[in-house]
């Protein structure tokens, strides 16, 4: 059983999750939520076993000294509480860790057993996906669920997306099984420049969550640091002839798909959103506190008086479906949209928050989807173009 000690009653709670790896393509989720914890001064109050769903040989512990005395940082999942102020105070759950390597069932199974007794109303989780799409126009954010009658009064996409799946899709159809409201918003990454971090897919998926839930979020440097990005892109794209011919097909291919969009009503609602940040002290989502006192809440277990819940059995296929019933919106040409994560070893960005080059542009060092030229500039197999004219190592796009 488990207890909440120190944790008031919350305020139409809203949990919102990311997960680092396969469903964050240019870290662009997880630092959404990071970002959520950060300016709302989030107290983490419980955290998983890593024991239970890490293969720590894939995710491995960091060393670190505090006071010359050594420690170690175990990957895991962890959850904190938000109480957003404001004339209509809200609370956000947030869960922020990687996905994991083992037994997804019981790991869902845990979520959803906070969930439960925080009185969670709805489960956000965020996403990004690699996609075929120009890195000057606005970042595409898909919005789908499982639950048709939550599809159709949100104004969202109903998921029929089939083939493999992440932690985002089986969290997502958990959710649905357990009657728990639950959306996934997808941001596309631009494949040919994939490698964390992408200020723009964040900045993205933090507009689109504010409208879904009704909170007013605080963006601090993310739109600076989110132009200095695409700057940063502007200048290598404008370093090969070839490179720019690319990206300006993508740009004709996106401005024609969307044109029948750009409808009265569309506008409408990308005014509305500008009014909403532009007046200050409007909507409910004002400056946010952490947790009534200063004191950070736990929940603990009665027996064993760990900050978790108790293991659960193991559930049946039934409880969570496999792939096949994945929860996650189909990419540009039928694909996933966990298509590519972040890079692991590719070289960090500078200050300014504008891209690097040299780093592999997908999490296993092959190159991004679509034959389409990558930041590490290796060619693709159909001969397009790249930035420094270095051979490909299959040829093979990732789909």
């Amino acid at each position: 059983m488990i207890e909440l000690e120190g944790v008031p009653e919350l305020i139409d709670p809203v949990m919102v999750a990311a997960f680092e790896g396969w469903n964050d393509a240019g870290d662009a989720a997880s630092t959404a939520v990071a970002h959520l914890d950060r300016e709302w001064k989030g107290e983490v109050f419980a955290a998983l076993d890593a024991e239970d769903y890490y293969d720590f040989q894939v995710n491995r512990p960091t060393v670190f000294l505090d006071n010359g005395v050594r420690k170690i940082t175990w990957p895991t999942t962890r959850l904190s509480v938000v109480r957003v102020g404001g004339e209509k105070p809200r609370d956000l759950v947030l869960v922020r860790g990687i996905e994991p390597s083992m037994r997804w069932r019981s790991f869902c199974n845990e979520i959803l057993a906070f969930a439960h007794e925080l009185g969670v109303e709805m489960v956000v989780i965020l996403g990004a996906l690699l996609g075929d799409t120009p890195h000057t126009r606005p970042v595409p954010v898909s919005g789908v669920t499982s639950d048709p009658d939550l599809a159709r009064t949100m104004d969202l996409e109903e998921t029929r997306y089939e083939g493999p799946t992440g932690i985002v899709g089986i969290l997502q159809e958990a959710c649905t099984h357990a009657g728990v409201p639950a959306v996934s918003l997808w941001a596309a990454v631009p494949h040919y420049v994939s490698q964390p971090p992408n200020p723009k897919a964040t900045l993205a998926l933090l507009n689109r969550l504010e409208d879904l839930i009704g909170l007013r979020i605080p963006l601090g440097e993310l739109p600076e640091d989110a132009r200095a990005w695409q700057v940063g892109v502007d200048q290598l794209a404008a370093e090969d002839s070839e490179v720019a011919e690319y990206v300006q097909t993508l740009e004709e291919a996106r401005d024609t798909a969307e044109l029948p969009e750009a409808s009265g009503e569309a506008i409408a609602r990308e005014f509305e959103r500008y009014l909403r940040r532009r007046e200050p002290g409007t909507g409910p989502g004002g400056p946010g506190v952490a947790m009534e006192g200063g004191d950070t809440p736990f929940l603990r277990d009665t027996g064993s008086g760990r900050t978790r819940p108790p293991k659960p059995e193991q559930p049946g296929p039934e409880a969570v479906p496999g792939a096949e019933a994945a929860g996650e919106p189909e990419g540009p040409e039928g694909t996933e949209g966990s298509t590519g994560g972040s890079a692991e070893g590719s070289v960090e960005s500078p200050a300014d928050g504008s891209p690097d080059v040299g780093g592999p542009s997908d999490a296993d060092g092959s190159p991004g989807a679509g034959g389409s030229p990558d930041v590490d500039g290796s060619p693709e197999a159909d001969g397009s173009p790249d930035l420094d004219g270095s051979p490909d190592v299959d040829g093979e796009s990732e789909k």
